[in-house]
């Protein structure tokens, strides 16, 4: 099988070209006050303004009000809007923009259900695994990117529990909260791609 892989919360261009270099398929950029991985939408179109076309520039946030949503589709440009499900039901967004949907373990279901969604546990960015039997049965109905709890470690187990669409990865992959490791990222995506090949 083939897996979508995605590198979150990057807020060093150090960290960026690492992710770029080691083949992955998006990024993520937090654009959340409380979370130490957030960055201004200039920020944000500052490092990702070399990526290559074909990876997708990912804005992940979490509650946003329009007005913010509006300064990062004017700032950042991002390809798609990363934000809970319920989110997405009162935004305005540019027909132009990807949606990428978060649905949450132990949270009721959207219906209809999204050909995509990002599946992960509770709270973002704090390594909280998510639940692998039900991300397991939402994968076999739609395009799941498992998320939350992911490392190099353990994403070949998770990938063989879920059967997931894509992975996504933060926290398992920093030295410090907020401080991406590039050794980290190389050796998450080649794992991923190692039990993808398999």
């Amino acid at each position: 099988m083939s897996v979508w892989i995605k590198i979150c919360g990057l807020s060093s261009a150090e960290a960026v070209a690492a992710a770029v270099q080691a083949g992955v398929d998006a990024l993520g950029f937090v654009f959340h006050a409380a979370s130490p991985r957030h960055v201004s939408p200039t920020q944000a179109a500052a490092l990702a303004a070399a990526v290559p076309a074909g990876i997708a520039r990912v804005a992940v946030t979490r509650h946003p009000t329009q007005d913010e949503v509006d300064a990062i589709v004017a700032g950042f440009a991002p390809d798609y809007l990363q934000t809970d499900a319920t989110d997405l039901e009162r935004l305005r967004l540019p027909a132009r923009l990807g949606r990428l949907p978060v649905l949450r373990t132990g949270a009721p279901l959207p219906a209809p259900l999204p050909a995509r969604c990002l599946y992960e546990g509770a709270d973002s960015g704090r390594g909280a695994r998510a639940d692998w039997q039900a991300a397991a049965e939402l994968a076999r109905r739609c395009e799941l990117v498992l998320a939350g709890g992911l490392d190099a470690g353990n994403v070949a187990a998770a990938m063989r529990a879920v059967r997931p669409f894509g992975v996504d990865v933060s926290s398992g992959v920093e030295q410090a909260p907020g401080r991406k490791d590039p050794a980290r990222i190389r050796e998450f995506v080649a794992a991923a791609r190692a039990a993808a090949a398999v």
